[in-house]
């Protein structure tokens, strides 16, 4: 005896305010939950209006479109005969909350609030929301009269309670309410809810989707249950990139996953399983007992039930899926968010300035592996992608012929040098972006720079030199930063007009390609090409950029990518000695990436000060390094990172993938003016350094007063 029962999770590409599109992607979902025999349909967070509207959830505008969409889909004729809930914001006694709405053959279930807000990381829900503390507590809720006309409905529940059918009951968990150590479907589970729906609006960041997956398998594996998990997808509008991977999972186990990246704007996972599966496993687990816990209020639909008599059996267990490792989610995330950008913002494509670099380079196998997804994509008979290459390169019969072909259209590359650039990074450049296919420049830009200091010149009569041919530390600094500023305004020059020379509509944007680890130590010229449109890799790694040019290298022979790599990374703003590069990032700041990483994770994710930071490392490096030149290191960082802070404030948009990433936007909230000898901090590590040494002396000692013990105990022994 079984009852099988077909559920659908969607994960949707919305889009923030664009209330037509999203309103096509909720329906184009429910007809393929539909088409699959599926009597109940999830979507993600915010479905309706899109999860990053930010400030507009104040705006009345955006509570009354969304309701008028919510009507749209309700009275559609998808949307009959299936249990379905959608995400929107709801203002109830003047307060608005982050709700589920669950309708069945157009007349409303239940309106449930979110319980809980999340504040952490780029999340400010509780900017905008308010959560509902008033738990296992329904109250009538008033519908605006645009719904009352279309469903007949004048009150209905809002609150925290469960959907009752004929053959199981349903309940809600929303987003951080998974996270948190009370989490919802514990007393969900308790009061024998067999399906508990999570609507999720969750974003990436590297090794992150593992951590998901196993809290969501650990929500069923000790209640048991079905968890039906469904997320966004894509750039919205904001600098994160949502990840994807609604799945559905059963006892702890999972039956069913989504991709994490993929250019489908829709996709909809459904399967079938057995709800006495369920009952078995929560029976034999002795220790559980739901007498005890406080029962929820029933929304009772007693002429409508999930399972169907049907010839399907239950779908397995999925054994052998892995998430994938960061050097994918490196190849893969940013590029479908850089797909995303171009397309909504309707632009020709992306300009970038190639130095052959890691970090340039990088961001150009984004862009090409951005490109490789269109093209499969196109390839697959995704028309809508198809249509939207088509709208970009202005050829209403385009069809990209491989991967490199629409590279060449879509992606342009510029080699500037000066002077002080090398033979060896120009070769770089060319070799890759011939192994791409970018359209590819190369400008030699000292006129416009001798231009620039010759009207200093002339106003002060004072010439500036570089260090090597005895300028002070400010005149080659400035010197330096002149020829990287002046790279910046050429590229936004070249950007605008480059498809103008090529025949085409429209203008580039403009990527950056600075690496997290550089923000955080502040190792870059403010408005140099570190400015830009949007930056690919700016919550990047060094360490992480240089592991997925590795794996880049592999996946698409690009045999280029090993010189770069093997390079010494250098800003080649400073004059060669016989034609050899002798400027090395890693002297210049001060420190390796290796230990910037180091850094930027104790600083934001461990919460350390600079004492903090030094205690820690003495620890961690005391065997490498003594506690005089730990505390040197320290004070180092600390002095570079408050110099430059100021930095932060303008920094170019950026794909948010690291948890140690300092963007100053909404992530990492820190003053940009700072002490920048932290007097009182690093009195207090000198302190720390004395104590250990005094401490360390009395060490061996100690030793060996206790190895004599021994020695002495030993022999009496024997």
């Amino acid at each position: 005896m079984g009852r099988l029962a077909t559920v659908a999770v969607s994960c949707l590409n919305q889009w923030s305010l664009d209330f037509d599109g999203n309103k096509r992607r909720i329906l184009e979902s429910i007809e393929i939950a539909k088409q699959c025999n599926a009597t109940y349909r999830s979507g993600p967070e915010l479905e309706i209006c899109g999860y990053s509207c930010e400030d507009h959830f104040l705006e009345s505008d955006t509570l009354l479109h969304s309701w008028q969409v919510l009507v749209e889909i309700m009275i559609h004729q998808s949307s009959s005969d299936i249990l379905i809930d959608v995400g929107m914001p709801v203002m109830h006694k003047n307060s608005t909350y982050n709700c589920r709405v669950v309708f069945l053959n157009k007349r409303i279930l239940l309106i449930r609030p979110k319980l809980l807000m999340c504040d952490s990381g780029n999340y400010r829900e509780s900017r905008w929301f308010t959560p509902w503390r008033k738990l296992r507590t329904i109250e009538d809720f008033y519908l605006p009269r645009v719904v009352q006309k279309h469903t007949g409905q004048t009150i209905v529940p809002f609150g925290d309670a469960v959907i009752a059918t004929s053959d199981t009951c349903i309940g809600y968990e929303i987003c951080e309410e998974l996270w948190t150590p009370n989490s919802t479907h514990i007393p969900l589970c308790m009061d024998g809810v067999e399906i508990i729906v999570n609507s999720s609006g969750s974003y990436m960041e590297l090794r992150k989707s593992t951590l998901v997956l196993d809290l969501i398998k650990s929500a069923t594996f000790k209640n048991g249950g079905c968890y039906l998990y469904s997320n966004l997808r894509g750039c919205d509008g904001q600098r994160v990139y949502f990840n994807g991977c609604s799945n559905i999972v059963m006892n702890g186990s999972l039956i069913k996953v989504g991709t994490q990246f993929n250019l489908k704007e829709v996709e909809v996972t459904c399967a079938t399983i057995d709800l006495e599966d369920i009952r078995s496993y929560r029976n034999a687990i002795r220790s559980r007992s739901s007498s005890s816990s406080e029962s929820y209020h029933r929304i009772n639909v007693q002429d409508f039930s999930l399972s169907r008599e049907t010839r399907k059996i239950p779908d397995p267990i999925l054994t052998e899926f892995k998430c994938l490792p960061p050097e994918e989610e490196i190849a893969l995330g940013p590029a479908c968010w850089l797909w995303d950008y171009l397309r909504r913002s309707k632009q020709g494509g992306y300009f970038l300035p190639l130095s052959g670099g890691v970090d340039s380079s990088s961001t150009a196998c984004i862009v090409f592996s951005m490109c490789n997804l269109i093209y499969q994509a196109c390839k697959d008979g995704d028309t809508q992608v198809l249509n939207e290459v088509r709208t970009i390169v202005g050829q209403q019969n385009y069809f990209p012929p491989n991967a490199r072909e629409l590279c060449n259209q879509l992606f342009t590359t510029c080699y500037m040098a000066t002077e002080n650039s090398s033979t060896q990074t120009k070769k770089r450049a060319e070799e890759l972006s011939s192994q791409i296919s970018s359209y590819h420049l190369s400008v030699v830009i000292d006129k416009v720079v001798s231009s620039v200091i010759s009207v200093f010149v002339g106003l002060t009569g004072k010439t500036p030199q570089f260090a090597v041919y005895g300028g002070s530390p400010r005149e080659s600094l400035a010197l330096q930063n002149v020829q990287a500023r002046l790279r910046m305004v050429l590229t936004y020059l070249f950007a605008q007009l480059m498809l103008w020379v090529r025949g085409r509509q429209g203008g580039l944007l403009v990527l950056g390609s600075a690496n997290v680890d550089e923000a955080l130590r502040g190792y870059m010229t403010k408005y140099d090409c570190s400015s830009a449109d949007v930056n690919p890799i700016g919550g990047i790694s060094k360490s992480d950029l240089k592991m997925f040019l590795r794996y880049f290298r592999t996946k698409y022979s690009l045999s280029s990518i090993d010189d770069i790599i093997n390079a010494t990374p250098t800003a080649e703003l400073e004059p060669l000695i016989a034609g050899q590069i002798t400027q090395s990032d890693e002297a210049d700041m001060g420190m390796t990436y290796d230990e910037l990483s180091v850094y930027g994770k104790l600083r934001k994710q461990n919460y350390c000060g600079p004492y903090s930071m030094f205690c820690k490392l003495l620890l961690l490096w005391g065997d490498q390094y003594t506690a005089e030149q730990i505390a040197e290191k320290v004070k180092h960082f600390f002095r570079c990172y408050a110099i430059n802070r100021h930095k932060m404030t303008i920094l170019t948009p950026s794909y948010h993938a690291e948890a140690y990433s300092p963007d100053d936007n909404r992530f990492d909230h820190r003053p940009f003016l700072y002490n920048v000898m932290w007097p009182w901090q690093f009195r207090c590590i000198d302190n720390r350094v004395e104590e250990f040494n005094d401490k360390k002396n009395e060490i061996p000692r100690y030793h060996l007063s206790l190895e004599s013990t021994r020695s002495e105990k030993y022999a009496v022994n024997v």
